[in-house]
Formats: C-alpha cells, sequence, structure tokens
C-alpha cells in the first residue's frame, strides 16, 4: 500500500508560464521521485522544456533526478538561464 506525500513545487520561466503560476502544493503517491514528478507536471500542463534540458532541486539543493522525494519538500524545476 503505498501512501501520499505531499510536495511544494516551484516553478520559474517558460514553466511558470506554461503552468500558469508560481508554485503550487500538491498530494502525490509516494514513492515518487523528481523524473517522475515532472513527467507528470508536464502531461498536465503541456511544458515543452524536455527533462534533460532543466535542472532539479529539492528543498534549495540541486539534486538527481532520481532523487526520491519525501512528505513536506519543496521541489523546484529550473530552466536554463539566458543573459546578456
Amino acid at each position: 500500500m503505498s501512501s501520499t506525500v505531499k510536495l511544494t513545487v516551484l516553478y520559474f520561466a517558460a514553466l511558470r508560464e506554461q503552468a500558469g503560476k508560481e508554485s503550487e502544493t500538491l498530494n502525490t503517491a509516494a514513492p515518487v521521485d523528481a523524473a517522475a514528478l515532472y513527467a507528470r507536471l508536464a502531461q498536465q500542463y503541456g511544458f515543452t522544456l524536455p527533462q534533460n534540458r532543466l535542472r532539479a532541486a529539492v528543498n534549495h539543493d540541486f539534486c538527481d533526478w532520481h532523487q526520491a522525494l519525501a512528505n513536506g519538500d519543496t521541489v523546484a524545476f529550473i530552466p536554463p538561464i539566458a543573459g546578456g
């Protein structure tokens, strides 16, 4: 039997525009990792950036895409930064 975890998800740049929000709190079945969460959200919001163009961060630290997420984590998906 799987449990659920409550996560805060932060969106930046193009992802924020496509999701129509800066952040959200969601409940999802555990176990889940950053890659699975992004895949779910990409399908839900129609994200156009592939995972390999992003960095994932959990609780303000960059992480591997396969890091398990725990109840109460804050997850951010960070697109490439361009500037000039």
